[in-house]
């Protein structure tokens, strides 16, 4: 089944990295954002990584506030989530969800490409 609104296509659920400490946003299905078809396998070369200057461990766990909202490997973030399905803006009427939801996009909105 395909991905069915905009917020869970084109808005980030998640970000990961890769083992050169870059990292990249994902969708709802754990695809590059604006990828629709949940099906469809997605090769790891078409997510774009970035490297970000100041993002530490402290964003990272900010980011990802909810229960299981941070991945680790080998004692290291390597993928934050930043809603659940309980915490998901666009399944809710709830604006507070949506407010905390963009204060996270914002956190990331300052940071700089390094």
């Amino acid at each position: 089944m395909a991905l069915d609104n905009f917020f869970k296509i084109n808005f980030p659920y998640g970000i990961k990295s890769n083992s050169k400490g870059e990292w990249t946003a994902f969708n709802r299905e754990y695809k590059p954002l604006g990828y629709t078809d949940s099906l469809k396998e997605i090769p790891e070369k078409d997510f774009i990584y970035c490297k970000y200057k100041n993002l530490t461990e402290t964003i990272l766990n900010k980011l990802g506030d909810t229960n299981g909202g941070v991945e680790k490997e080998n004692n290291k973030i390597v993928k934050v989530f930043f809603y659940n399905d309980s915490t998901n803006p666009s399944n809710s009427t709830s604006k507070e969800l949506y407010r905390k939801y963009f204060e996270k996009l914002e956190i990331l909105s300052k940071l700089k490409v390094l």
